[in-house]
């Protein structure tokens, strides 16, 4: 087993638990939820409208059992620094691929045993016209369930929700994800991403065209 695989594949042990829980209840936040018992996962995060949602998610992804995974551009991994980007959860990517990252995360899916992969679908903490799609495509080809995990400043609660695993019906599984975070109030709830993906806009083909 690789350095890279063992890192990747860890759990939080009692000091980040401690120190998760510390961050929380020093910010009056609370927990909601159970990571379902699955070894692999999409999790999104969600709404994500500041700076302060990155420590608030990584204490309850500690609290919850779970060691978050990103996705960074390679060159972040170089050295002297890479081997620290892998221990904060870093998953390498060629963005000069810009086209095949979808494939590259299903591929890391697949070479290992563990991997909860945390993706923003806003991509960004302005407001923007909708979600990106990459999270659905990426567990969809590794045939692994969506986890919607949630910060929700309105009431200090931080945690896990609906988990689903992708149909390829988009607007019918994008309908309850919809549902689920409606109410779910960002800490600048004016630059929250509205819950849409671009393939929901998209025309049918009709029956029988190529």
């Amino acid at each position: 087993m690789s350095s890279s695989t063992v890192s990747l594949a860890r759990r939080p042990g009692r000091l980040a638990y401690l120190i998760g829980a510390t961050w929380l209840w020093i910010f009056r936040w609370r927990v909601s939820g159970a990571l379902p018992p699955v070894p692999k996962a999409v999790i999104i995060a969600a709404p994500h409208t500041s700076n302060w949602d990155l420590p608030h998610m990584l204490a309850a992804a500690f609290v919850l059992g779970i060691w978050p995974v990103w996705l960074g551009k390679q060159e972040l991994f170089r050295r002297p620094f890479g081997g620290f980007m892998r221990w904060l959860g870093g998953l390498p990517v060629d963005r000069s691929r810009a086209t095949d990252i979808v494939q590259q995360a299903v591929d890391r899916f697949a070479a290992l045993e563990t991997l909860f992969l945390v993706v923003p679908p806003s991509g960004t903490r302005k407001k923007a016209p909708g979600w990106r799609s990459g999270f659905y495509h990426v567990a969809r080809g590794a045939r692994v369930p969506v986890v919607c995990s949630f910060l929700d400043y309105g009431r200090r609660v931080a945690g896990i929700g609906y988990v689903f695993t992708p149909s390829g019906d988009i607007p019918a599984d994008m309908d309850r994800v919809r549902k689920f975070y409606d109410g779910v109030r960002g800490k600048y709830p004016e630059l929250t991403t509205p819950v849409r993906l671009r393939e929901e806009d998209e025309p049918v083909p009709a029956a029988g065209s190529a």
